[in-house]
């Protein structure tokens, strides 16, 4: 069975677009080398043989004369720089028309329909922040009121966090469905993100493996759809179910770590994952052909939105030490596609995403498969092309 493998290293860019000042971002941000230079270099020997070092200066990062993969920077068709955009691209989706973002904080209009709808009294916040501080700044307040804490940033984002202690999860994930469904039309925001905190050692600390992503549904079929259509299956591992809003998925699981989105993606490529217990679609059997698809999102969430370069740079290598694992276990019918949906630099001013190309790696034992220099590829949607022609859809 034909299979193709996309892993996303979450935020990890190479290098500021050349509309980056429209973004509000500046030339110098480049998550990858900014990362490696911060750290005085990084050891990626696995993406070293595959060409990560011809694509930049990477301090610590060779280039490579003989690689084994195809290596290259994809640029960005779509406007934005938010995840479900970068994705979407990859899925062979883009957008003509940007989502909605608030820098100065959400209407009266929206939150007060929120407040009505949801019943919870009031909000806090309300402002773009660091989800971290804006939980250390308001928790006290939050533990006093009840309310919940709304809060945004230079993306398309409307983000609550409560104290699970003090608000269910289960009604805050209620509550973000209910914004999920105010937030279209004239405030079509792209993601409704629930971030479930308690207290640990007396400190506000954010639960990532109960994180949830609300997306708006694609307003159009990806590649996903096209397999699935095809009779093949589709594995989302990480918040990839969120992200299409389970269109074109017919299993998926959610991950609280980076080291468990490996695990679970080695699983799935040595055929070792119990898929009755992920199952969310009805799908042909035996599925033809089959997608892989994983974020890993703890190099933008835990490292790049808190401008902690040493966490990152260490994400990375912990990446690059799996990654012999997954392809050892792949076969000639696979193929292995390595990359970014956006940049997230925690070395330049600014906690947000950054507007930022892309690295693409692809790697194949298949004897057809020939390593080469890609060069400049002027979208992201270049991977779902390549999906189609691996997978002959």
């Amino acid at each position: 069975m034909k299979r193709a493998i996309i892993i996303v290293i979450d935020s990890m860019g190479c290098g500021a677009m050349a509309d980056c000042k429209e973004y509000n971002d500046i030339p110098e941000c480049n998550t990858l080398c900014n990362v490696a230079k911060a750290n005085g270099g990084l050891r990626l020997p696995t993406m070293q043989k595959m060409g990560i070092g011809n694509l930049g200066d990477v301090m610590g990062v060779a280039p490579e004369k003989k690689t084994i993969a195809q290596y290259g920077i994809m640029r960005e068709v779509s406007k934005g720089k938010d995840t479900t955009t970068g994705h979407w691209e990859i899925a062979g989706l883009v957008l003509d028309e940007p989502f909605r973002v608030y820098p100065e904080g959400f209407p009266s209009e929206i939150i007060d329909k929120f407040i009505e709808k949801t019943g919870c009294g009031g909000v806090l916040g309300n402002y773009p922040a660091s989800g971290t501080k804006i939980i250390e700044d308001l928790n006290e307040e939050h533990h006093n009121t009840k309310f919940p804490i709304v809060y945004t940033s230079a993306d398309s984002v409307f983000q609550i966090a409560v104290d699970v202690d003090v608000i269910p999860l289960e009604e805050l994930y209620r509550m973000c469905k209910i914004a999920r469904e105010i937030l279209v039309g004239e405030h079509n925001v792209s993601r409704v993100i629930a971030r479930p905190y308690h207290i640990v050692d007396g400190k506000p600390t954010r639960i990532s493996k109960d994180r949830r992503d609300y997306s708006v549904e694609p307003p159009k079929p990806t590649v996903l759809n096209e397999i699935l259509n095809a009779g093949g299956r589709v594995i989302g591992i990480g918040k990839i179910e969120d992200i299409y809003v389970k269109s074109g998925i017919s299993h998926a699981i959610h991950t609280g770590s980076n080291k468990e989105g490996l695990e679970l993606t080695l699983k799935a490529v040595e055929n070792t994952m119990k898929l009755d217990k992920i199952k969310i679609a009805e799908i042909q059997e035996p599925a033809k052909f089959e997608l892989i698809f994983t974020n890993l999102v703890d190099t933008d969430m835990l490292y790049g939105h808190r401008n902690d370069w040493k966490g990152y740079g260490k994400a990375i290598e912990e990446i690059d030490a799996f990654l012999p694992q997954i392809m050892d276990k792949m076969t000639d019918d696979d193929i292995l596609f390595i990359t970014a949906d956006h940049g997230c630099d925690p070395t330049v001013p600014g906690t947000d995403h950054t507007r930022e190309q892309v690295p693409l790696l692809i790697y194949s034992k298949s004897t057809d498969f020939q390593p080469k220099d890609l060069g400049i590829i002027n979208t992201f949607a270049y991977i779902s092309q390549e999906i189609k022609k691996w997978l002959d859809i």
